[in-house]
């Protein structure tokens, strides 16, 4: 009974497949345009910016050095710009600060990655499940052959099943290098991220040791008054001859 029932899914052929896989394919090159556009929208001569933020926070103007970050659209800009709000609590409150904003902006950077994975991983064993259904179908009608026309249907079949697999792989391949770009792209900013966060939190510690600016340090131990160690009758002798001394 359960064999039957399948056998019904699987002679209706391996079409449904293939508009499962233009369905998959629509998506797979919307979310690619969408990464485009993301990327594009937020590029920047990160190297330029990089180097005239670390010159105005070494010349202690960090005015400046926000106007900059401010005024760039990359990622790079906008995440130390946040952590170059709490420099107030030293390098360490910056550092902790950039760390924590790329974490929140990486699932942004990641959008649509997973997708573009588990399609270029799978969209060949869905175009080979419509080449199995195929196949099965060319078998059912090779078995009621009974002339040239039924010859013919099982051939449509078999090529129909083929044209499956090969869509599949059609639509795995783009899904593959975009993914891979992706990564690649996320793993730049991340490197762009750290070697930015490591300039600036070392122009911090070089604006805030130069003179003029308020020592961060900690203050200046005071030394005390040796102990007298004498026996306490010794201490008293001394101290009344020092009033005998005084009277006189």
């Amino acid at each position: 009974m359960i064999t039957e029932r399948l056998l019904k899914v699987a002679l209706l052929g391996s079409a449904w497949v293939l508009y499962v896989l233009l369905a998959l394919s629509i998506l797979s090159i919307s979310v690619m345009v969408e990464r485009w556009l993301f990327f594009r929208r937020f590029r920047d001569d990160v190297g330029t910016l990089r180097h005239r933020v670390v010159e105005a926070l070494l010349r202690g103007d960090t005015s400046k050095a926000e106007a900059l970050l401010e005024a760039s659209p990359s990622l790079e800009a906008r995440t130390v710009s946040l952590g170059l709000t709490f420099r107030a609590g030293g390098p360490d409150a910056v550092t902790d600060a950039i760390d924590g904003e790329l974490e929140r902006r990486k699932k942004q950077l990641e959008r649509g990655a997973n997708l573009l994975g588990t399609l270029g991983n799978n969209a060949p064993f869905i175009g080979l499940f419509g080449t199995v259904l195929g196949v099965i179908e060319a078998f059912h009608h090779l078995g009621d052959a009974q002339n040239k026309a039924a010859m013919g249907n099982v051939m449509a079949a078999i090529g129909e099943a083929l044209v499956a697999t090969g869509v599949g792989i059609f639509v795995a391949i783009p899904a593959v290098v975009a993914y891979n770009v992706i990564q690649q792209k996320v793993g730049d900013l991340e490197s762009s991220v750290g070697s930015f966060r490591k300039l600036v939190t070392a122009a911090l510690k070089v604006a805030a040791a130069e003179p003029g600016h308020a020592a961060t340090g900690p203050a200046p131990e005071i030394e005390e008054a040796p102990r007298d160690s004498s026996p306490p009758a010794a201490r008293a002798s001394r101290s009344n001859g020092a009033a005998v001394a005084v009277e006189a």
